[in-house]
């Protein structure tokens, strides 16, 4: 059974395509002949693991429509390089666009998987280069792959970092500036206090103020919200999982975390009508 089917982690968490795009989305195909707001991101945006998810949550407030194009396990390159999605949010009045994180995409030293981003495919030969001790077979996801080169603690990490910011502000600035629907940026910052075999030091791998700054002068708005995940905000009891997904759903934000979310987003939208 494919991700999509499965990754929603409730009953009831329908999933559709558009013509012209790859990927499945959040609830029941919706008619686009009529004005709607679009919300596009990652697992946030989708809501996995909730009932309803923030953009459900603006479409009651604002009494419009609000279509929800969050994708599971998607990044940098699910946003910027699936023209049927460029022409989902092309089509909107509004676009709301959670900015993705940095580990999800493409570059010098290393491939992701097209859709899901999250998947280490394969290094380049520049970063076996730069960490000849590092065997690379083993590794199948960014993240694991980014506590490897962590846990080496030397300067080299910098230059791979220096990429993938570099290559996150030429990707994502480019994409806004073709994308002619005025943009609200969710600079969402979930705090997950992970820890473990693959923990990750996020601040020294996420998205950061200057980077935000640059891509932000083509949006109209940059809306900041900084939130836990459920595990952490004893939000476990609210959130819809089966059997042995209870690990990964206390890594997802709750329901609180999305009403805080709209709450945070509705005087932006408002503003531009």
């Amino acid at each position: 059974m494919s991700y999509h089917q499965t990754g929603s982690g409730g009953p009831g968490h329908e999933v559709c395509q558009y013509e012209g795009s790859r990927f499945w989305f959040r609830g029941a195909r919706r008619v686009l002949d009529q004005p709607y707001a679009a919300c596009v991101g990652g697992d946030e945006t989708f809501g996995r693991f909730v009932d309803r998810p923030f953009s459900a949550i603006l479409e009651d407030g604002l009494e419009r429509r609000v279509l929800n194009f969050g994708c599971l396990f998607s990044g940098v390159d699910a946003l910027c390089d699936d023209r049927g999605l460029c022409n989902l949010l092309r089509g909107a009045d509004i676009c709301v666009m959670q900015a993705p994180g940095l580990l999800g995409q493409s570059n010098q030293f290393y491939r992701v998987h097209s859709r899901r981003n999250d998947r280490f495919l394969a290094p380049t030969k520049d970063l076996i280069s730069l960490y000849p001790e590092i065997d690379f077979t083993e590794v199948h996801f960014v993240r694991h792959l980014m506590t490897c080169l962590q846990k080496v603690r030397d300067a080299r990490i910098e230059v791979v970092l220096d990429e993938l910011r570099r290559n996150w502000v030429r990707k994502i600035g480019d994409f806004l500036q073709a994308l002619e629907t005025p943009v609200i940026l969710l600079r969402l910052q979930v705090l997950r206090g992970e820890q473990g075999a693959h923990h990750i030091d996020f601040a020294d791998v996420g998205v950061t103020d200057q980077m935000i700054q640059v891509v932000g002068k083509s949006c109209t708005d940059i809306v900041d919200v900084k939130t836990h995940v459920c595990g952490q905000s004893d939000e476990i009891v609210d959130m819809l999982f089966g059997t042995l997904q209870q690990p990964m759903a206390e890594h997802m934000i709750g329901p609180a975390a999305h009403r805080a979310i709209a709450a945070a987003l509705m005087g932006p939208i408002r503003n531009l009508h």
